[in-house]
């Protein structure tokens, strides 16, 4: 199987609006990594994420904010021949971002990216109580670094 980079801006951001979801690389006190599932929003090359406003999560980004998050859409098995074990793969395609979590403070801001998070999933206008938006940690990364790939793909599909 193969793996080719992906350069194209629009190919990339595409597949970042498909997925429903993010996985969110944050490491531990001890220094391990701990992977998290988490909505977003995507924004001018800034991942919007939110969460409670405590927890382990929180502890584990304000002592270590640089993060890795994947976004990987398109997930299908595939094989070169059936009976070789060693032949299957999972095809898909993926973006990596790094980045540095800044928490945004400002309540009007806050709501903007509430806002931005909630059409990620819905078309319905949404209000937010004031003690809501206090209490949610809204997290901001600017991606320093990105990567895309394709991979699991046959000899033949590779242009």
């Amino acid at each position: 199987m193969k793996t080719i980079t992906i350069t194209d801006r629009a190919q990339i951001e595409d597949i970042i609006r498909k997925c429903p979801y993010c996985t969110v690389g944050i490491t531990d006190g001890e220094g391990n990594p701990y992977v998290v599932p988490m909505n977003f929003a995507w924004e001018n090359d800034t991942v919007y994420l939110h969460s409670g406003p405590e927890g382990s999560k929180i502890e584990m980004v304000v002592r270590h904010p640089q993060v890795c998050i994947n976004f990987c859409e398109g997930h299908e098995l595939v094989y070169m021949h059936k009976q070789i074990a060693c032949s299957y793969s999972m095809k898909s395609r993926s973006v990596i971002c790094k980045g540095k979590v800044r928490f945004i403070e400002d309540m009007d801001e806050k709501r903007r990216i509430l806002d931005m998070l909630m059409k990620q999933y819905t078309d319905n206008a949404c209000n937010y109580a004031e003690p809501a938006v206090r209490n949610v940690k809204i997290w901001e990364v600017k991606v320093d670094e990105i990567s895309c790939k394709s991979f699991g793909l046959r000899p033949s599909e590779v242009k």
